[in-house]
């Protein structure tokens, strides 16, 4: 994983955020990672990935021959 110190994000934080477009950037501060810099496409499908996730683990265990109202399994899905 490519890495910048929070002095080059804060001298060219373009430049940064274009190089995080595809693959995250560690942010250091003394030699530590503070945090991760990640493009707006790469959050979007990050966030869309666990959104499925949770979705399909609660309809694997949901048991659909109870017959749950559909407002049960809404409220379950944050819908």
């Amino acid at each position: 994983m490519n890495s910048i110190s929070i002095s080059q994000l804060k001298i060219n934080p373009s430049k940064a955020i274009r190089s995080a477009l595809d693959f995250p950037i560690a942010v250091e501060n003394r030699n530590k990672v503070e945090a991760y810099l990640i493009g707006k496409d790469l959050y979007e499908k990050m966030a869309s990935f666990m959104e499925d996730l949770v979705d399909r683990k609660t309809t694997s265990t949901t048991d659909f021959n109870k017959g749950r109202d559909f407002e049960d399994i809404a409220k379950d899905l944050n819908l």
